[in-house]
């Protein structure tokens, strides 16, 4: 599977490759692939991959997630969580876009709210989507 992201390849931040093990807290900038195992949180404007021998548990908080291993936990994405065939998610979700291929496997609860899509410090609780049309001057501008 190719992922197709607005970053040229040359801003991948890191790599925890198959072997390794991270316990604790990581942050990155732009991209970071996963194929070895990390438990804690993740934090992050940016697009974590997670690769088919990677391996994810703990609270997710990201820009893009691309799921071919294996995630538990929650995510929260405020762009995008693509899970693709290989892929195995165990975990509850808060994104404004789930797409999920033939194959994949999901676990778990869905909070899709694209009002709330770019902001990480809302004040609205997971599950709390605005019931009816939300008019137009609360909306954001693109």
């Amino acid at each position: 599977m190719i992922f197709r992201t607005d970053s040229p390849e040359g801003d991948l931040n890191g790599f925890v490759d198959a072997g390794s093990h991270l316990l604790g807290e990581l942050r990155f900038e732009t991209s970071f692939r996963v194929e070895g195992k990390i438990e804690g949180s993740v934090v992050s404007k940016g697009i974590l991959v997670v690769g088919e021998g990677g391996e994810v548990d703990g609270d997710i908080r990201v820009g893009q997630i691309f799921v071919s291993g294996t995630v538990r936990g929650t995510i929260h994405a405020t762009e995008k969580i693509q899970l693709c065939t290989s892929g195995r998610l165990f975990a509850d979700l808060e994104t404004p876009s789930l797409a999920i291929e033939d194959g994949a496997v999901f676990e778990g609860r869905c909070v899709m709210n694209r009002e709330q899509g770019g902001d990480h410090g809302s004040t609205e609780p997971a599950g709390k989507a605005p019931v009816g049309p939300v008019p137009l001057s609360a909306r954001k501008k693109s």
